[in-house]
């Protein structure tokens, strides 16, 4: 009993010896398993280490994340491959490290020494097992003069100093954050893009009114038949895929080496979603043969997985055409940037009660109004084609019926 309770008391110094071995002692004492950077993508070779959960000696289970990697796309868990103690993990925090190269290493014959989060309840416990002795009291001052049976004093500490007054700066701080990778691909492709394209915006408003009471009057049944809610961009992902099918230029792109211009027969439209990383834009593969559901069910997964940071790049890979709202934040008016190698984007904004003179009638009523916003590729798209498509989608959502005639 006694030595387990050395045992116990002692774990914490167990975990430092064990952190305190060498690397080349424990590779000649336990079995090791070297764990590679994996491939995050056909186009990414490195990545850098933003968190390290766990430092060597530490005991891990199979599947929990030892190191996360963050690349100009997306944050990548590296997890054990199965049970073991870290010996070592090759890199810190902001380290760059190359797919294929050595990150960490693993005993997998190891026993679980000390488990992450575990509170050493049995050392909080001791004082119930072993029997209690009390500690002499040893005086701080000269015990020679004192007369017998005089009870010994002890010094008390002295007073903290008293607080220090802050000095007012009146303010005027500073911050500075480390940007990101990602962040700094986003920057980097969008400057690329305004540097490479022609690029030129066209406006066009829409009447949501019809599409609002469309939405009003089904979105309970929807749900129930669908189990996700009726929302507005799967109306405009349709409307889109409509319009691309219209004018094929705006689902084309350059291709700079050959000086050719490539023709999709597919429409996959990428969808803009905040993430606490910056800017990801998701992908709708083969819009043309999705219905609302389909689109507002993947939307909604994605979403989630955008504010979970669990976006893989094969979600994000590729993309003919981009739908950006920025109406959700408040937006009235933007112009979109490009994301290359596509030609255009859409940019949706809010939607606003504006006056608005009935052609039939001449009567001014109050209409609830968006202003979309669309940026294209003079290089390859004219005028003509660009305003046409725009206003075909702007049609689409005025009079939502077009869509389910396919005019």
């Amino acid at each position: 009993m006694l030595s387990r309770i050395l045992t116990v008391a002692n774990r914490p110094l167990l975990q430092q010896c064990q952190r305190n071995f060498t690397t080349r002692t424990l590779k000649r004492l336990m079995p090791i398993k070297l764990v590679d950077v994996p491939s995050m993508g056909d186009s990414i070779t490195e990545g850098a280490i933003v968190d390290l959960p766990v430092a060597p000696g530490d005991y891990v289970d199979a599947d929990d994340v030892v190191v996360v990697v963050e690349t100009d796309k997306v944050s990548v868990d590296i997890r054990a491959p199965e049970a073991g103690a870290i010996v070592e993990i090759m890199g810190e925090i902001d380290d760059v490290v190359e797919v294929g190269s050595g990150l960490f290493s693993l005993d997998t014959d190891a026993l679980p020494i000390v488990k992450k989060d575990e509170k050493y309840s049995e050392v909080e416990n001791l004082s119930t097992i072993l029997p209690s002795t009390e500690l002499p009291v040893i005086p701080t001052s000269d015990t020679s003069t004192m007369e017998p049976n005089t009870p010994l004093k002890v010094a008390s500490s002295p007073p903290p100093p008293p607080p220090t007054a802050a000095v007012s700066t009146g303010g005027r701080t500073e911050r500075r954050t480390k940007m990101s990778r990602m962040r700094q691909r986003v920057a980097t492709r969008l400057k690329e893009a305004q540097n490479t394209g022609a690029c030129l915006t066209t406006f066009q408003e829409c009447d949501m009114g019809n599409l609002m009471e469309l939405r009003n009057k089904y979105k309970e049944e929807f749900m129930k038949t669908h189990g996700v809610k009726l929302g507005f961009m799967s109306c405009f992902v349709k409307a889109a895929t409509a319009a691309l099918k219209e004018i094929p230029a705006l689902n084309a792109y350059i291709d700079d080496e050959t000086k050719e211009i490539v023709y999709r027969e597919f429409c996959d439209i990428s969808v803009a979603v905040g993430s606490a990383t910056g800017l990801v834009v998701p992908v709708l593969r083969n819009t043309e043969r999705m219905s609302f559901a389909d689109v507002e069910s993947n939307i909604a997964l994605y979403s989630q997985k955008a504010k979970e940071g669990t976006l893989a790049l094969d979600d994000m890979a590729g993309g003919t055409f981009t739908i950006s709202n920025g109406g959700v934040y408040g937006s009235l008016m933007g112009t979109p940037i490009i994301n290359p190698p596509q030609s255009a984007i859409l940019g949706m904004h809010g939607t606003k009660l504006r006056p608005i003179v009935i052609a039939d009638t001449g009567e001014i009523v109050a209409r609830p109004m968006m202003y979309l916003a669309l940026t294209y590729d003079h290089r390859l798209i004219d005028g003509r084609e660009a305003v046409t498509f725009l206003k075909s989608i702007s049609e689409k959502i005025n009079d939502p019926g077009r869509l389910l005639l396919d005019i």
